[in-house]
């Protein structure tokens, strides 16, 4: 049957008012029709017959103008008058043409019109041609005559008369046709009133079937839900409800409401029933045949099984304790553990099974002809406090449907607390069994405590007096608590005289590198200028003398660096700055500062690179850079003969350490460098990683050094999260291994690394000599070539040197007057001021920031900001070299920073750049 088309409220609203429109259309194209075939006509009656009148009288002005003209010239004699006769003969022919093709369409007027133009043309004959001719002749007698009889006077009243005569016609015939057009007119009005009538007529009727279609719908619903209401809960009824529209719509719901309704209800008795029959019942056996009885009769199911938990030596075991529609007690197995069968798994899941495809082999139920497969089978399990205390199975020979799984569902929410309870009371009433036995053995053993209870009261006698005892002990404890406490604050106190000592000592050292780098400073510069001998003036013994004086105060400088480095670990305020670093290109670094090195000493250098070895680690590559630099100088230095080898490797994970493991990193490197040097004893292998400690005195001696070299490095290693290990031999060599992670999450705790060095070091066997930072001296060329290509720059440039020192001031100005500059100084920063507020304005400032009265950041301060002198460059000079001077003097108005002792290169450098910007 094909299926109702649906017409529903909104589309039969939809439709009716189409109709509607479509009426209205209809109607205004009729209507408008109408309207327009009367203006048509109005316009006709406007243009046409005004146009008539208006030629009737032009040709009757032209006429008037011929009479006029000719009685003038006739009278007057003069030739103007003629003119507008002239004009008017030819006009008044022009607008009779016109007005002859306007009245076409109505012959009678034609022919009135040719005979008013033959009268016209009789006049023109007769009176008008002939007197002016004679005018011109100046024939007066005959114009007399002719004006006597004034045959003109007759022709005129004849035309004026037909021209009246036409006139009533046309205005006759406009009236008829006005007289038609309100005709039309009244018949137009009568024709829309009735067109509104009639789509007024539609309306209502479409309205009423409308209405009509959907009250009456409304109502069959509404009596039908009434009749249901009145029916006091029996929900069996039904609305029917014949069309297809929102109306059936709501009716088909209302049928699901009460179909939900009606389950809902059906669900709601059968759990009331269910929770009801089973209380009283004080075992679990009864209890679950009962459950078993009720909830299959309830889904009509044919087979079930009751499993209970019970715990034994294997665990937690379900046991059936019931079943429904048993065969000779073979219904499915007596037990199952957690996790066996689907049983098992139910329990062990918490989540409940419904099987409707059953195979052939599972158990058949029987009934008096015979046995029968089942359709389903739906397998629960029973919760308490989220924990499975039995699982019940079922099988049907239909499909349990939904309805009947949620009263199952719902029956077993609560049904495990009944279970626990009868078990509870179970125990309970075994308990009391065995209290009541008990019971008899304590009123036995009663009398056997009375006894002891007397020998009690002794022994609490003796535990008093011991309690006494104990109590002058607690007594000396406290005692030595309070002595505990007071050593205690004063190891605080001694702790916080450590700090400020440490705090002392970074601020000695601060200013003693200020100190011995401010002479430092004139004896490099005025040593190098000295080893220049740019003037050729001094001998080479002097030229070696001062090279050797340049090459002591570079040692120094070493010295006092190595000092402040291994102060800034001590203290704790060395920065580590992470950031990538390319692995690749660490081998060509090392051959480019290195190679010159072996050549000059005639050792082979290797450098090995494993191809496991990541191109990126994260580590912070100053530091880096600077123990492997430190590590090679050492190695060249105490190899006299045979070769250094630099390895480069990642370390295999099985032989990182548990340790190594637990830091957070990529990877973990390990660059060995190992040397055929002079070697270290054993005993000597902690010994040289202390500060200022070497081997022997003799290495000292014959190799030079100050014992900080292995001990900075060694520091840095540890703020990487790494070590330095040792092995070692005398006279055959030495090798010290780098042991890095690649920090790519940042910093570690060094404790775990610390515990892995420890780990490590067990294997450490043999020693090296002692080692120092060295930095590897790269090719430099003279300072003269250097400059060659600024001395343009400098000529004639006006430098302002700021400093309190007078070696410095002579050092620099010497220096700098070399390349043509002109150079002013100022011992302070006030001198300074009043100097660029009375000269000329400098090109380029050499400011020192240790001075008396005003230091060199308020100077720059006061430059940039009262002088507004912005773009001056400023080169700060500092012997402090503490950490972040270079920051504090850019932020003070440097434009650029140089740590003393000078460089005169690094210098020439830095005033070329701001010089030439």
């Amino acid at each position: 049957m094909e299926k109702k088309m649906r017409f529903g409220i909104k589309s039969k609203i939809i439709i009716g008012y189409l109709i509607v429109i479509v009426c209205l259309f209809i109607a205004f194209i009729v209507l408008n029709s109408q309207i327009s075939s009367l203006q048509k006509e109005r316009n006709f009656i406007i243009d046409h017959d005004i146009e008539v009148h208006d030629l009737t009288n032009r040709i009757e002005k032209h006429l008037l103008d011929m009479e006029t003209g000719q009685r003038g010239y006739i009278i007057t004699g003069e030739a103007s008058y003629l003119e507008p006769y002239n004009s008017a003969a030819t006009s008044w022919e022009k607008d009779y043409n016109a007005l002859y093709q306007l009245l076409n369409n109505n012959p009678n007027q034609q022919e009135k019109l040719e005979k008013i133009k033959g009268s016209i043309q009789d006049w023109i004959e007769a009176a008008g041609e002939p007197t002016i001719a004679l005018k011109k002749e100046n024939n007066t007698k005959e114009l007399q005559q002719f004006f006597e009889k004034d045959p003109g006077r007759q022709y005129m009243d004849d035309i004026r008369s037909q021209f009246t005569s036409f006139r009533n016609v046309e205005k006759k015939s406009t009236e008829t046709r006005a007289t038609e057009l309100d005709e039309k007119n009244q018949k137009i009005k009568i024709g829309l009133y009735g067109l509104l009538l009639f789509v007024t007529l539609i309306s209502l009727a479409i309205a009423i079937v409308l209405s009509n279609s959907i009250v009456n719908t409304i109502k069959e619903v509404t009596q039908t839900i009434k009749r249901i209401t009145a029916s006091k809960g029996e929900l069996k009824g039904r609305i029917k409800v014949r069309s297809n529209d929102e109306i059936k719509d709501l009716g088909l719901a209302t049928n699901a409401l009460l179909e939900n309704i009606e389950e809902r209800n059906w669900l709601q008795t059968n759990i009331a029933h269910a929770v009801t029959m089973y209380q009283g019942i004080a075992s679990v056996d009864k209890l679950a045949e009962k459950f078993l009885f009720t909830v299959s009769e309830m889904t009509q199911a044919s087979f079930g099984a009751f499993y209970v938990r019970e715990e034994n030596d294997k665990g937690n075991l379900f046991v059936k304790q019931a079943a429904f529609a048993d065969r000779k007690g073979d219904a499915g197995k007596e037990s199952f553990l957690i996790g066996e069968g689907l049983i098992g798994q139910a329990a062990l899941e918490k989540r409940t099974f419904v099987i409707n495809d059953v195979p052939d082999t599972y158990q058949l139920i029987t009934s008096g002809l015979g046995d029968v497969k089942p359709k389903s089978i739906f397998i629960v399990p029973v919760l308490f406090e989220d924990e499975v205390i039995a699982v019940i199975e079922l099988a049907s020979l239909h499909e349990f449907t939904v309805l009947e799984q949620e009263l199952i569902s719902q029956v077993i929410e609560t049904f495990g607390l009944t279970i626990n309870g009868v078990i509870r009371r179970m125990e309970i009433a075994r308990l009391l069994k065995e209290s009541q036995a008990m019971t008899e053995e304590l009123q036995a053993q009663s009398e056997e405590l009375q006894t002891q209870s007397e020998e009690l009261q002794m022994q609490s006698e003796e535990l008093r007096m011991i309690n006494e005892q104990l109590e002058e002990r607690t007594k000396d404890a406290e005692e030595k608590s309070f002595e505990l406490e007071a050593a205690k604050e004063d190891l605080e106190e001694k702790a916080h005289q450590l700090e400020l000592n440490s705090q002392y000592k970074s601020e000695f050292l601060a200013n003693m590198s200020h100190e011995l780098r401010t002479p430092l400073n004139s004896i490099l510069i005025l040593s190098e200028m000295l080893e220049e001998n740019a003037a050729k003036t001094l001998s080479e013994d002097e030229e070696e003398y001062a090279r050797i004086i340049h090459s002591s105060g570079k040692d120094l400088l070493a010295l006092i660096n190595d000092i402040l480095d291994l102060s800034k670990v001590e203290s704790g305020k060395l920065d580590i700055l992470l950031a990538e670093m390319n692995m690749s290109e660490l081998p060509d670094q090392i051959e480019r500062n290195f190679s010159h090195v072996a050549e000059q000493k005639n050792v082979q250098l290797k450098i090995n690179k494993a191809q496991d070895v990541p191109d990126i680690i994260h580590t912070d590559e100053k530091r880096f850079q600077q123990i492997v630099k430190n590590l090679l100088s050492n190695a060249f230095k105490f190899t006299e003969s045979g070769s250094v080898t630099v390895s480069i490797q990642r370390v295999a994970d099985h032989r990182l350490t548990t340790a190594m493991r637990t830091v957070d990193t990529d990877c973990w490197l390990e660059i060995a460098v190992a040397d055929t040097g002079i070697g270290i004893p054993k005993e000597k292998h902690q010994l040289i990683f202390e500060a200022f400690q070497q081997a022997d005195g003799a290495t000292v001696r014959k190799y030079g050094g100050t014992g900080l070299g292995l001990s900075i490095c060694s520091e840095f290693a540890k703020l990487l999260g790494g070590w330095i290990s040792l092995s070692s031999e005398v006279g055959k060599g030495s090798t010290f291994t780098l042991y890095l992670p690649s920090l790519s999450n940042g910093l570690i705790d060094y404790e775990k690394v610390n515990f892995a060095y420890e780990e490590v070091a067990v294997s450490v066997e043999e020693a090296e000599p002692e080692a120092e930072i060295t930095e590897i001296d790269h090719s430099v060329q003279p300072v003269e070539s250097s400059l060659q290509d600024g001395e343009n720059v400098f000529q004639d440039k006006r430098v302002l040197i700021v400093d309190d020192d007078q070696r410095n001031i002579f050092a620099l100005k010497t220096a700098l007057a070399k390349q043509g500059m002109t150079i002013m100084t100022a011992h302070n920063g006030i001198e300074c001021l009043e100097m660029m507020e009375n000269s000329e304005p400098f090109d380029l400032i050499l400011m020192d920031i240790m001075m008396p009265q005003m230091d060199g950041y308020e100077a720059m301060q006061k430059i940039r900001g009262e002088l507004k002198l912005v773009d001056l460059p400023i080169i700060a000079l500092t012997a402090k070299a503490m950490k972040n001077d270079r920051e504090k003097c850019l932020e003070a108005g440097a434009s650029d920073y140089i740590s003393k002792p000078l460089d005169l290169n690094q210098l020439f450098s830095v005033m070329r750049v701001w010089l030439v910007n």
